[in-house]
């Protein structure tokens, strides 16, 4: 596998922008508005010395929470060009979550737009973190000061690659949140690994569907720095709705649509849909497993849809479809080049032949530990236990038997139930509580949320529901709550969600 002579991930960007000047990089479905890649590269330049000259130091946390957008893709590389860690968050974050975040990261300066403005000025309330919302003066002027004579130049000349570059939030089941540390080599060898793949997942020659939010880690490495390493077109799209993407697919003519579950789930019930899909070359489904049946639905059209797995830590991808060209249903595939995986048994040992065993990968791809300290990185040779169980098909595909226990994924975002229990138990009425996920038809899983209330006191689902939505994202909010006399418990006295899960239809 050939590897990129870039050590600054914004430097894929700068190699692109010299070979496509004129191309056309981003278009954002929503206003028809186009930037080229030398365009995004001078706005990128700007932004990167106007964010020093505002004050930011390499290294210091800035957050972004914006939609799809070009000013996401311009304030990212100009954040990563600068030496800045970005801080993706979610569009959907609560204040609570957003003051969380920006607190334990130490971010100076969270990037928004007037859409969600409100919850991260509150989010921002008490912190040190300064708001600036695309449009309004403070961000005009950053972008001003950019173009100044006198504004400071960032120097990659001697970058290093281990330097941080993204701190993305994520989580085991059973603990707060953690900051998945990925550094610029971390986040170009997983590009690199992608374009080793014959053929290549995306080329210089599509027009990609950008519909997967970029704050996500399958949006932002593997379809945005693609898109950025290899020149292909991105078509941005805000929010999306079955007929009206389709129709954006035939309007740009995209050829490559990588996606989560839930859009194939949609698209499958459009009576047209083979014409509709005529022009596109590639269909990818990641972030959550795409069920069997809707998996032959598209194959019966002659439409396959390539999947893969991959997490946070990985910078995400680790195994695809695509690697051995052999779509099949229920697999995820076999490593890509340049990664490394090994399935476990419970002794440590190599799993038997047709066992399953704990996933566990090694490759230049994988995280740097968690923030902020880098605890729980790759073990001294090199090896990342994910808590995934797979087991290898006939053909070294991988398939997977089970995921991190207990987390639910609502259409392709992870749900952690100690978040969602967290919030719930802080109601006075609650005694105990306990989070699983139930299979749901539009997201492919649902949170639900098992409730014991106080001895002697009343306790409605409406109350739970209230708080949740007043402390959570929507997609962690549960759509079912139940309320109960008791919960079972193991031997050692914790919650036994299998046995709730086994409860399940």
């Amino acid at each position: 596998m050939t590897e990129s002579p870039a050590r600054n991930l914004a430097d894929l960007l700068r190699a692109t922008a010299a070979e496509r000047a004129d191309a056309v990089a981003f278009v954002d479905a929503a206003t028809g508005r186009e930037t080229t890649w030398a365009t995004l590269d001078a706005s990128v330049d700007a932004m990167a010395a106007g964010l020093l000259r505002h004050g930011l130091h390499s290294g210091e946390r800035l957050a972004l929470m914006l939609g799809n957008r070009i000013e996401f893709v311009a304030t990212y590389f100009a954040a990563l060009r600068c030496g800045l860690v970005v801080l993706p968050l979610n569009t959907a974050y609560t204040a609570h979550e957003v003051n969380d975040l920006v607190t334990r990261s130490g971010a100076r300066m969270l990037v928004t737009d007037d859409s969600v403005e409100a919850v991260a000025a509150e989010g921002c309330a008490g912190t040190t973190t300064e708001l600036v919302v695309v449009g309004d003066d403070a961000f005009t002027a950053i972008e001003r000061a950019g173009h100044r004579a006198d504004a400071p130049r960032p120097d990659l000349g001697d970058f290093d690659p281990e330097t941080l570059a993204v701190l993305l939030f994520t989580s085991g089941t059973s603990g707060p949140t953690k900051g998945a540390m990925l550094s610029h080599r971390a986040l170009l060898a997983n590009i690199d690994s992608l374009r080793a793949i014959d053929p290549q997942p995306i080329t210089a020659d599509d027009t990609v569907l950008l519909v997967l939010p970029m704050f996500h880690v399958y949006a932002l490495n593997a379809v945005l720095g693609m898109a950025v390493a290899t020149g292909a077109r991105s078509v941005l799209l805000q929010k999306f709705s079955p007929v009206p993407a389709l129709e954006v697919v035939a309007r740009y003519g995209v050829t490559n649509v990588p996606a989560a579950p839930p859009v194939f789930v949609a698209w499958s019930h459009v009576p047209d849909l083979v014409d509709r899909l005529a022009g596109v070359r590639t269909l990818v489904s990641g972030a959550a497993p795409l069920s069997p049946a809707v998996f032959r639905a598209y194959e019966e059209l002659g439409c396959p849809v390539w999947e893969g797995y991959g997490l946070t830590e990985a910078a995400p991808v680790v195994s695809s479809t695509m690697v051995h060209q052999r779509p099949k249903p229920g697999s995820v595939g076999a490593p890509v080049p340049g990664v490394e995986v090994r399935l476990v048994d419970e002794d440590g040992a190599d799993a038997d032949e047709d066992d399953p065993g704990e996933i566990w990968v090694r490759g230049p791809n994988l995280f740097s530990g968690y923030w902020p300290d880098g605890d729980g990185g790759p073990d001294t040779e090199g090896w990342y236990a994910t808590g995934d169980v797979a087991y290898a098909d006939e053909d070294g595909d991988l398939h997977l038997v089970d995921r991190r226990r207990d987390l639910v994924i609502v259409s392709g975002f992870n749900v952690y139930p100690f978040e969602v229990e967290t919030v719930i138990s802080a109601h006075p009425d609650v005694a105990e509580v306990a989070v699983v996920g139930v299979p749901d038809a539009h997201t492919g899983e649902t949170v639900k949320a098992y409730v014991v209330p106080v001895a002697g006191r009343s306790l409605h689902r409406e109350q739970v529901v209230e708080l949740c939505e007043q402390r959570l994202a929507r997609f962690k909010c549960p759509s079912v709550v139940e309320i109960v006399e008791t919960l079972p418990h193991t031997t050692t006295g914790k919650i036994a969600r299998a046995r709730l899960r086994e409860q399940q239809p």
